[in-house]
């Protein structure tokens, strides 16, 4: 993660003051400060934890020695988790009275020097967000919250929230360029409070992607793929409905759908999305070209097979999706990618490293792949070209 490129916030005053302090004799790992996370965490399924437990990793990689990480896990209702060590704390979301009560805990824990929320307006929904900002009122350690969704054009009523959490805050990250001009413009939230902080990724020992083509079974098999927590937004339909084009050209082609679905889909409607997906693949006779990988992988896996990708497929139908974890997760492993037009992709897609089509748009997509699939020079240079970022 680029941790240096906060500027004027207090989560580079506290690195700055701990790396002064990198100059005199170590402290004892139990008498280390603490930055606490409150965000969802592993091995609750969700793209938020496991962003959160990537970043944690990569500033305990770097600043070990200058402070230390703990988390407070977020949990809707009641949760059996079996939590890592840095899990200090937990919070059940669902219930408003628990906001206060973590608040004087964290006051009370002389340990912690600073709060970082990783905001997802999902997290807050059960128990209102008049919760969470109780929450932030209470608090006497200071906090910077990550806001992972931004939508523009707010009502009022979100306004004036988005507009108080700001204020209780010390800073406010946000991970596109977009994100932080419509906090600035749409709700007023003063420039000097706001950093942009690109979504991280990992650095990729890239290996042979025949030999795990053939680890897998696809040998001779030109790869699409796509994944994720699978729900109605991914627009995965999009390139079911693109596929028979693209196999006239093609006829090598196989789609992996790499993700279970999201526990939050499948409480509220089951699997009735992923039955609509495996209908549509029968009904365009798509089963010798679609292949479903209905788990939740290991990230080891999950980069194996990223790297085995001829394209990787970004297809959401949301225009408000500020950023992908699964976008940047592909440009780590050098695919060429097919994306819809979100903020993430027009900030770090050039016409070297991928092709951005219209939302629910199956012939831009066929086209786009048709094109790269044919042209392999194309395609092994969009792999290799550097994002704008």
């Amino acid at each position: 993660m680029n941790v240096g490129d906060i500027s004027d916030n207090v989560l580079l005053q506290e690195i700055n003051r701990q790396k002064r302090a990198d100059k005199e004799p170590l402290l004892p790992t139990d008498k280390l400060p603490e930055i606490l996370f409150l965000t969802s965490y592993p091995p609750r399924e969700c793209g938020i934890a496991t962003y959160s437990q990537d970043l944690l990793m990569a500033l305990d990689n770097k600043f070990s020695h200058s402070f230390s990480l703990k988390v407070c896990a977020l949990e809707s209702g009641h949760s059996n988790f079996i939590y890592p060590e840095e899990v200090k704390y937990s919070l059940d979301t669902n219930d408003s009275s628990k906001y206060a009560e973590l608040a004087g805990t964290i006051n009370n824990d002389k340990r912690i020097n600073l709060v970082l929320v990783q905001h997802e307006f999902g997290f807050f929904q059960q128990a209102g967000e008049d919760a969470f900002l109780q929450f932030l009122y209470e608090l006497t350690k200071p906090a910077i919250v990550v806001f992972h969704t931004v939508l523009p054009q707010p009502n009022e009523s979100l306004k004036v929230n988005v507009m108080r959490i700001a204020a209780a805050c010390a800073s406010i990250v946000v991970m596109t360029k977009h994100a932080a001009k419509v906090l600035s413009i749409d709700y007023g939230i003063p420039q000097q409070k706001i950093a942009v902080i690109p979504h991280g990724t990992h650095l990729v020992p890239h290996l042979s992607e025949t030999i795990l083509k053939d680890k897998y079974g696809l040998t001779g098999r030109k790869v699409l793929s796509t994944f994720g927590l699978l729900g109605s937004g991914k627009g995965i339909q999009t390139t079911l409905e693109a596929l028979p084009a693209i196999i006239k050209t093609n006829p090598d082609v196989v789609f992996l759908v790499i993700g279970k679905t999201h526990p939050g889909v499948v409480k509220s409607e089951g699997e009735k999305y992923r039955a609509m997906l495996e209908e549509k693949v029968e009904e365009l006779s798509l089963q010798q070209h679609v292949k479903f990988i209905n788990r939740y992988l290991p990230l080891h896996d999950l980069l194996e097979y990223l790297q085995l990708t001829d394209i990787y497929l970004f297809t959401t139908n949301d225009p408000n999706q500020a950023v992908s974890g699964t976008f940047s997760y592909a440009m780590s492993c050098g695919c060429p990618i097919i994306s819809t037009p979100i903020p993430h992709a027009r900030e770090v897609l050039r016409e070297d490293t991928g092709i951005i089509i219209d939302f629910q748009n199956a012939e831009q997509l066929a086209n786009g792949v048709n094109r790269l699939m044919s042209d392999e020079p194309l395609r092994k240079h969009s792999a290799q070209a550097p994002c704008s970022e």
